[in-house]
């Protein structure tokens, strides 16, 4: 018989064990007690606690705890965020603004949205390993170049008001820079508006706001017109005649579109828009209060190298094969520093690739019924009313009526809807409008319809109202969605085989650490990611009526609480969707409060060489001139140089933004003076907060200095990079900027929502109340802050800075396994903070090896690269975060010390210098299994040069891309199929 070991005593205080048992700490950090100890006795510490003193500054270091709530266990918070989730109330949105409630598939849902192989990809830099959502996003441009019919389109933008933006400043580069002019039609969303006038207003862009009929094409600085089609008050309109004008002007003409009614009704690109912009929110994303949501655009091919954001092409493979990946790069604007038109790097991939599969999903006879119902529902509210005497204001529309009562003011159809569980438009004006979704039905039309009746009740034949003539449209002629892709897959079994084979060809945190210096690929927990699909949260309308949304407002004042104590600021702004629009975001309150100060001519930025590309950008954006500040050969910013600049600059000097720890990843010892040049100069301090999971309970950015930080809540607060977007960058500010903080995009009138009446320019936030809004949203992608909420509040202070402490550990540890083989740049008391860069330039002298070599061959181990040849050229930047385990850490440096031995191979003369497996990697399933073996090293060394492959090995779906070939021939759609 053999007897059951008696498990060992357990030593945990009994005051712990009385804490739940699903604790989220020990679940978020990789390495346990005993690796943790392990990994400090290599770098010779006792403790954490002596790491960090010796990593960080103690001029710096905090003092105290950081002062949050305790930490709680998954379960019990839950419950409690389901508690404040049921504070919003839920009502039938019928708001429109170009929000809509949705039907998200389930097979969708579950299998894309809450899918960790989907949501925890990183950005497809590198394609070989990043075919399946490439080709989803492939998918979506060719939705959006169809539905839109213009033939190039991007693989998505941060909403549509951003979009709206954006275009404006490409169609001015395009026509002239010198044109500074643009004219914004008053029926366009009022958020949109708002959005374009506050970006505009930074680049010195003129934007006149009015009626589309005084438009005086004859100005000489018109660089073109933006109008909403159809309007933000459901009218369609003919803008052919305002094509053909604005072209005779030499402008250009931007649209804004409603992507579902694009089934229905003449596309942009078919009566001569230039540029077309818009929302993919209704193909399936719930509201969420604001976000994320894929917007798009779409423009002609020639104008390719303006457009901003990313674009999938299809290339070639070594193997000759077609193979995915980001076209035209150098079009990236944010490798253009200062002199980039846009700032924008991020897109929205996990929403663009949500919709991509809706339009696989129903294909085009089922998006064009979708349409065709909803209009049919409309064309029944609109008789509904009519025989009721009220006057609706158009006969073209889609899925929008505007209502003008008769006989009743508008306070009591409001009352009455409201008491009907249904929100709608104030004009304010009024006049009401009534937006219809895919999601209405025969009793929500027979309710609006009642609400209208003063008090009477009857019923209405929905069926016969649907068959009276109501909307003059005319009827899309050209066909979309052609490609075999959207009608394959319209069974939910193939569906999902469709998505799972996608899937399987993307390295995503399931599969193993993705190791990228300054993205901070850590743990997005299940709990975390739960509430994103609750409808309490989930069917929120942006604008609904203040007392909608107590449950939102209640989580947002507790983040904002948190992040400002984190950072040591007085007040946050959570609007920026984006880590890009947070640095936007921050450098417009510095303008605007040197403007109160009467120093509008505070536009000059210092920026160091070393700082990320979006930085210049930004500041460019924002309106400031940039003036770059050296790096010494330590990698810190040359404080001889800054003071040389601030002085030289002192009469302008608006801003100095800074990276800490700094872009080279380590803690500069001369922080605090450098802020204190800056502000002696007269300028305030922008910090990146893109390194804060190095900062987070050891130091904060007010302590030093800083009077703005944007936060990357998909970095540090666990947002999911969802394979390149979503992504938030709120910014949280001193007392003194706090006015400044970005305005809310549209004004409540009462306890219903604002908006623009037609024909006035009032409505909209200009930037009087605060800077210019930056978002569409006034939360931005609000339904995401429930992810850092929720790990906020399951880590507490103490969890929060040993997470911090780990980083820091992994990175030290893992450069001190690698220095022997790899020299390790920048390090301050031999530490790094939580990434180290190594140096592999010298291996393209001694054997013929680059680093984009390195980062291919990685794939063959199953390992994303690091951040390849950035900040300094021909070098890895390693960022292991706290999640990662002792064992995953080795694994990654057995891999890198492996690729270390085959570099020498070549150097010592054992391995060809131009046939080994670092320059034909990554080695594909099909390329070491093919009867033909040509290379001089074995097939085993190419598909399993460690052991541990043959426990799990991932394939990389296609060999080494050409990039080159693909810029050469332009493919940005699906490629039609022969035969």
């Amino acid at each position: 018989m053999t007897l059951m070991r008696q498990p060992q005593a357990d030593a945990t205080p009994v005051s712990n064990l009385l804490n739940p048992s699903d604790m989220f700490l020990r679940r978020h950090i990789g390495p346990g007690n005993a690796e943790i100890r392990a990994m400090l006795e290599t770098l010779g510490f006792d403790s954490l606690d002596d790491l960090a003193d010796a990593a960080v500054p103690q001029q710096i270091r905090l003092q105290r705890p950081l002062n949050l709530p305790e930490a709680r266990g998954e379960s019990e918070l839950l419950d409690h965020l389901a508690m404040i989730a049921r504070r919003n109330k839920v009502l039938r949105s019928c708001i429109g603004m170009g929000y809509f409630d949705t039907i998200l598939p389930p097979v969708i849902q579950r299998n894309i949205l809450e899918n960790p192989g989907w949501y925890t990809q990183y950005t497809p830099y590198q394609a070989e390993i990043s075919q399946g959502r490439l080709e989803a996003l492939l998918n979506f441009q060719t939705m959006i170049a169809d539905l839109t019919a213009l033939p190039l389109a991007n693989a998505s933008l941060l909403d549509e008001a951003t979009a709206a933006a954006e275009a404006v400043s490409m169609a001015r580069s395009i026509v002239d820079g010198h044109r500074n002019t643009f004219f914004v039609a008053d029926h366009c969303h009022p958020q949109t508006i708002a959005v374009v006038r506050g970006r505009a207003k930074a680049q010195g862009i003129e934007i006149i706001v009015g009626p589309i009929e005084s438009l005086n094409t004859e100005q000489a600085e018109l660089a073109g017109v933006l109008v909403q089609y159809p309007t933000t008050d459901g009218r369609i309109l003919d803008f052919a005649y305002l094509a053909n004008r604005i072209h005779a002007a030499d402008g250009l003409l931007v649209v804004a579109a409603d992507l579902l009614a694009l089934t229905l009704i003449t596309p942009p690109g078919e009566f001569g828009a230039d540029i077309c912009v818009g929302s993919t929110q209704r193909f399936g994303m719930p509201m969420g209060a604001g976000g994320p949501h894929a917007a798009f655009m779409a423009t002609k091919t020639e104008y390719a190298r303006k457009m901003p954001g990313r674009i999938v092409g299809l290339s070639k493979d070594s193997a000759g094969e077609p193979a995915l990946r980001l076209a035209i790069q150098t079009r990236e604007q944010h490798i253009r520093r200062e002199k980039a038109t846009s700032n924008i790097c991020t897109a929205q991939v996990l929403p663009a690739i949500v919709a991509s599969m809706y339009a696989v999903y129903h294909g085009p006879t089922g998006l064009t019924r979708i349409a065709r119902r909803i209009h049919a529902f409309t064309s029944a509210l609109a008789a509904g009313l009519q025989r009721l005497g009220h006057e609706t204001v158009s006969d073209t529309f889609f899925d929008t009526v505007r209502v003008r009562p008769n006989g009743l003011p508008a306070s009591s159809v409001f009352a009455a809807a409201l008491s009907r569980g249904y929100n709608l438009r104030d004009y304010a004006d009024g006049s009401i409008g009534i937006t219809l979704d895919e999601t209405t039905t025969r009793n929500d039309v027979q309710i609006l319809i009642e609400s209208f009746a003063g008090g009477a009740t009857f019923r209405l034949n929905i069926d016969e109202l649907a068959q009276i003539p109501q909307s003059q449209i005319e009827i899309r002629k050209s066909n979309f969605l052609t490609h075999p892709v959207f009608h394959r897959y319209h069974a939910e079994h193939e569906l999902l085989r469709y998505m799972n084979r996608l899937q399987s060809k993307d390295l995503s945190l399931t599969t193993s650490m993705i190791p990228l210096g300054s993205c901070t690929m850590k743990l997005n927990g299940t709990a975390e990611m739960m509430p994103i699909t609750w409808p309490q949260f989930a069917r929120i309308h942006p604008f609904a009526p203040a007392d909608q949304l107590n449950g939102y407002h209640e989580l947002f004042a507790q983040l904002e609480k948190w992040l400002a104590e984190i950072t040591g600021f007085s007040a946050v702004s959570l609007q920026p969707n984006a880590g890009s629009q947070g640095e936007y975001a921050g450098l417009l309150s510095i303008r605007a409060y040197h403007e109160s100060r009467g120093d509008s001519h505070r536009d000059v930025c210092l920026i160091p060489t070393s700082a990320h590309g979006t930085n210049p950008a930004s500041a460019v954006i924002a309106g400031f001139k940039v003036v770059a500040v050296a790096c010494d050969a330590q990698g810190n910013i040359d404080v001889e140089d800054l003071k040389k600049k601030a002085a030289t600059n002192a009469d302008h000097l608006g801003a100095l933004m800074v990276t800490y720890p700094s872009t080279h990843g380590v803690f500069e010892e001369r922080i605090k003076e450098i802020c204190q040049i800056v502000h002696a100069n007269g300028g305030q301090v922008y910090m990146d907060g893109a390194n804060m999971n190095a900062q987070v309970g050891l130091t904060r950015p007010g302590d030093i200095g800083a009077d703005v930080c944007h936060l990357n809540l998909h970095k540090t607060f666990c947002i999911p990079h969802g394979g390149g977007g979503p992504g938030m960058g709120p910014i949280a500010v001193a007392a003194h900027l706090a006015p400044f903080l970005p305005s809310s995009p549209v004004k409540a009138h009462g306890s219903a929502v604002g908006a623009i009446p037609h024909g006035k320019a009032v409505g909209f936030q200009d930037g009087a109340d605060g800077a210019a809004p930056v978002s569409a949203a006034p939360y931005g992608s609000a339904l995401i802050l429930t992810i850092p909420w929720m790990y906020i509040a399951l880590m507490g202070a103490t969890g929060l800075t040993r997470a911090t402490e780990v980083a820091i550990l992994n990175a030290n540890y893992m450069a001190r396994r690698l220095e022997s083989h790899y020299p390790v740049l920048y390090r301050r008391n031999n530490l790094c903070a939580h990434e180290f860069i190594l140096d592999c330039r010298q291996f393209e002298d001694s054997a013929g090896v680059k680093v984009e070599d390195i980062a291919k061959r990685l794939m063959d181990y199953g390992f994303h690269a690091p951040t390849m040849s950035w900040p300094v050229p021909g070098t890895l930047m390693i960022e292991p975060t706290e999640s990662e385990s002792k064992a995953e850490l080795d694994r990654l440096c057995d891999a890198l010390i492996s690729i270390r031995q085959e570099i020498r191979d070549i150097e010592q003369g054992n391995a060809d210098r131009a046939d080994n497996p670092l320059k034909f990697a990554p080695h594909t399933a099909r390329a070491v299994s093919a009867d033909a073996w040509s290379h001089k090293y074995t097939r085993e060394q190419a598909a399993y040069p460690v052991a541990s492959l043959r426990e799990f090995k991932f394939w990389p779906a296609v060999g080494r891309i050409d990039n080159p070939f693909g810029d050469r021939n332009l493919i940005c759609a699906c490629p039609p199929v022969e035969g």
